[in-house]
C-alpha cells in the first residue's frame, strides 16, 4: 500500500482538512471522490454535460432554473425593435447572447480552432489597458477603486462587433510562434505561443503603452458551489503555502465590489477580479454585449471619444427598471448559473487513474490545485449548503512565469499572475465543446501542453513532470481527464 502524507490547510469550521495530517491511499478512490458537486453531482457524458441543474435542486425552483436558462441563451437585438423585452444590444458587442461565448455552458476557444470557421472570435475577448498615467490613477489602482486603467478611446476591451450604423472597434488577428520541447523520455512536444494584434481600428490609434490580454470564456459549472466556499478557507490556502512551501506563494485576490461599494475578495475570472457571480454577470452583460442593468444603467458601452456610438438609441425601458436587463431577469440568470451542476468523475478506481493521481500529488500539482472543500451552511439554498466538493483549485493568484505573462494587471493581480483554474469537468471539454484548447487564451491544445506552459511558481512541478516516463505522463493525463 502506498501512502503519501502531507500538511493541508486549517481555517474555519467549514474546512474539512482540519489541522492535522491527511493520509491518501493511492490504491483506491477516496470516499465520495466521484461526486465532484457533492449531492448535486449529475451523471452525464455528452455535449450537455455542463448544462444540467444540480441534482439536489429544490424541485419547486426548477422552473426558475429553466427560465434563467432561456435568458442565458436569449439572442439580444439592437434597439428599437418589436421585441422590446430583448432589445438594447450594443452599440458594441462581442456576442449577442451569454450562450454565444459560453457555448453549451462550456469553454471558449481562440480563432482558427475549427477549420470551417477560421475567424470565429465570439468566445474570446481581448482585454486591454494601460499603466497608470498620473498620481490620481495610481491612487485609484492602489485603493482598488479601479480594476485597471482603460485605453482612453477603446476602454477595457475590444469589441469586434457592432450594431447597424456603427463601425466595430476593430478586428482581431492571431498568429502563432511554434517551438519544440524535448522531454527526458524522448517525447517531442511542440508548443504554440499566440500573438494577438488589433487591426482596422476605426476610432483612432490605441494608446502607445497598450497592454493586450486574450481571454477565452470559462466553463459555467459549479459556480454556485464556488461562491459558497468560505473565504477563510481560501485565505488558509494562502497561509499554508507561505508557511510550508518554499517555491509556491499564492495570494488572495483583493478587489472592489461595485455592487456593495466596498473592498472584497475575488474568486471569479482568469485573474480572480470578480467577487461574486452577479458582479461577473452584469460586467459581462455591459462590456461583452452592451446591455445596461441597475449596476450599469448607461444604455451603451461607448467611451467618451466614440461620439456617434453614444448617440444611438438604447433599449432602456420603464417596464424593466429603466434599463435593458431588469433586476428580475438578472436574478433569474444568476439563479441559473448558481445551480449548474458538475458531472461526476469517471473511472475513479481505474489503476491508471490512481497512478496518475499519485503522480499529480508527488509532482506538487495539488499544492495549488487543492482537491476539496466543504461549502458553508446556507439555510436558503440547501443544494449548495454544506456540500463536499472537489474543484481542484486553491482560488489564489500565482505567478505563472514569463511564458504566460500578458503584462495586464487587474486589481492586485500582476501581469504574470493568474487564478488557479478549477480542473473539475476538464476531461469533458471535447465532448461539450468539440475541442481541447486550454489555458487563458486557448494556446494549449491538450493537457500536456497546458502543463508544459507552467512556469514561475509552478516551474518545479513542471520540471518533475518533464522527467517522467511516457507511461507516467499518460497516467497523469488520464487522471486529469477523469476530473
Amino acid at each position: 500500500k502506498i501512502l503519501v502524507v502531507f500538511i493541508l490547510s486549517y481555517s474555519s469550521f467549514n474546512n474539512i482538512f482540519a489541522d492535522s495530517f491527511l493520509e491518501i491511499d493511492f490504491t483506491r478512490a477516496e470516499p465520495h471522490e466521484a461526486l465532484s458537486a457533492g449531492d448535486g453531482t449529475v451523471y452525464i457524458d455528452n455535449k450537455n454535460s455542463f448544462s444540467l441543474p444540480l441534482k439536489n435542486i429544490d424541485i419547486n425552483k426548477k422552473i426558475d432554473f429553466f427560465v434563467g436558462n432561456s435568458l442565458f441563451r436569449r439572442n439580444w437585438v439592437a434597439a428599437p425593435s418589436i421585441k422590446m423585452s430583448s432589445d438594447g444590444l450594443g452599440p458594441f458587442f462581442n456576442g449577442s447572447s451569454c450562450e454565444s461565448c459560453h457555448i453549451n455552458d462550456g469553454r471558449g476557444h481562440p480563432p482558427g480552432t475549427f477549420i470551417n470557421n477560421n475567424d470565429d472570435t465570439t468566445s474570446i475577448v481581448l482585454a486591454i489597458g494601460i499603466p497608470p498615467q498620473n498620481e490620481f490613477q495610481n491612487a485609484q489602482i492602489s485603493s482598488l477603486r479601479l480594476k485597471l486603467i482603460p485605453d482612453p478611446t477603446y476602454g477595457s476591451q475590444i469589441n469586434d462587433n457592432s450594431i447597424e450604423g456603427i463601425l466595430p472597434e476593430g478586428s482581431i488577428k492571431l498568429e502563432y510562434q511554434y517551438f519544440p520541447i524535448l522531454l527526458d523520455n524522448g517525447q517531442l512536444v511542440t508548443l504554440r505561443k499566440p500573438n494577438y494584434t488589433i487591426e482596422n481600428l476605426n476610432y483612432g490609434p490605441l494608446h502607445s503603452e497598450i497592454r493586450i490580454s486574450a481571454r477565452v470564456a470559462q466553463p459555467m459549472i459549479g459556480l454556485g458551489l464556488i461562491e459558497q466556499i468560505d473565504i477563510s478557507d481560501v485565505i488558509a490556502n494562502e497561509s499554508k503555502q507561505n508557511i510550508h512551501l518554499s517555491s509556491i506563494s499564492g495570494k488572495v485576490s483583493h478587489v472592489w465590489d461595485d455592487r456593495l461599494n466596498k473592498k472584497s475578495y475575488g474568486l471569479f475570472g482568469w485573474k480572480a477580479s470578480q467577487p461574486s457571480i452577479i458582479n461577473q454577470t452584469v460586467d459581462a452583460l455591459h462590456h461583452d454585449m452592451g446591455l445596461s442593468s441597475s449596476l450599469y444603467p448607461n444604455g451603451n458601452n461607448c467611451s467618451e471619444k466614440q461620439h456617434k456610438c453614444k448617440s444611438m438609441e438604447t433599449g432602456n425601458s420603464p417596464n424593466q427598471n429603466n434599463v435593458e436587463v431588469s433586476d428580475e431577469q438578472i436574478n433569474l440568470i444568476i439563479f441559473y448559473q448558481k445551480h449548474l451542476s458538475v458531472p461526476a468523475r469517471r473511472n475513479v478506481d481505474g489503476l491508471n487513474i490512481l497512478s496518475g493521481k499519485k503522480i499529480f500529488f508527488e509532482s506538487g500539482c495539488a499544492s495549488c490545485h487543492v482537491q476539496k472543500y466543504k461549502t458553508k451552511f446556507n439555510a436558503n439554498d440547501k443544494s449548495v449548503s454544506e456540500q463536499l466538493i472537489w474543484p481542484y483549485s486553491d482560488f489564489l493568484l500565482h505567478d505563472m512565469g514569463e511564458g504566460l505573462a500578458d503584462d495586464l494587471s487587474e486589481y492586485t493581480a500582476s501581469g504574470r499572475e493568474w487564478r488557479t483554474t478549477p480542473l473539475w469537468g476538464i476531461g469533458l471539454t471535447e465532448a461539450v465543446n468539440g475541442h481541447t484548447a486550454l489555458l487563458h487564451d486557448g494556446r494549449a491544445r491538450n493537457i500536456l501542453e497546458a502543463i508544459l506552459w507552467h512556469g514561475g511558481e509552478s516551474k518545479s512541478s513542471r520540471d518533475k513532470i518533464i522527467k517522467l516516463s511516457i507511461k507516467e505522463i499518460s497516467q497523469l493525463v488520464d487522471f486529469i481527464e477523469s476530473l
